[in-house]
């Protein structure tokens, strides 16, 4: 990656970091309801019956009112497990599950961990990013996990990053290893890219 590059994705994402914690609790109380609204229509759009998803940080669009009431639902729902590797295993997401602090920080579940190739067998991909442009360029938190993963899928579902509707961007700084997505789904609209648009 360049310098110039790295410096633009830096420079962004703190950016980005520092609006979402400036959000109030009853506007994020407010965007995870929504959120769900819209997972649940893409879900019913897909015909989606095993997924995977990430428990969101308390910055993060919320997830985990959709999470519990995909399970409740008999969604099945693989979550991510950072590995020091760079690779991610998966756990399924089971209602009222414990939690704790992964390799990042971030909330994992803790339960019987399936490997990588677990993710394959899902009907559809909803990451975090940081933001997504009008291309379906996806811009991470800068540790490459989800990058890796879709990089590596042989026969790769639809792919959806959950952003808030001021990271739908016009542009975001991309490098050869970054991974496009099929869409985007935020608080009040989904969005799917052309699919010409390149996987």
């Amino acid at each position: 990656m360049s310098d110039r590059i790295d410096h633009a994705k830096r420079a962004l994402r703190a950016d980005l970091r520092e609006r979402r914690q400036m959000q109030s609790e009853s506007a994020r109380a407010q965007a995870a309801h929504g959120l769900r609204r819209q997972l649940d229509e893409l879900l019913e759009q897909l015909d989606a019956h095993s997924i995977s998803c990430f428990l969101s940080t308390p910055s993060e669009p919320g997830t985990r009112e959709f999470i519990d009431a995909a399970v409740g639902r008999g969604i099945r729902v693989l979550l991510p497990i950072t590995r020091a590797d760079g690779l991610l295993d998966w756990a399924v997401a089971v209602a009222g599950g414990d939690v704790t602090a992964g390799l990042t920080g971030s909330p994992e579940p803790v339960g019987e961990v399936l490997g990588p190739i677990a993710v394959n067998d899902v009907d559809l991909l909803l990451v975090p990013a940081a933001a997504v442009d009008r291309t379906g360029m996806r811009l991470g938190w800068g540790r490459g996990y989800f990058d890796k993963t879709l990089g590596s899928m042989e026969k790769c579902p639809p792919v959806y990053a959950v952003v808030f509707d001021s990271e739908f961007v016009d542009e975001v700084p991309r490098d050869v290893h970054d991974q496009p997505v099929t869409g985007i789904v935020t608080p009040t609209r989904t969005v799917t890219f052309s699919t010409s648009a390149p996987r």
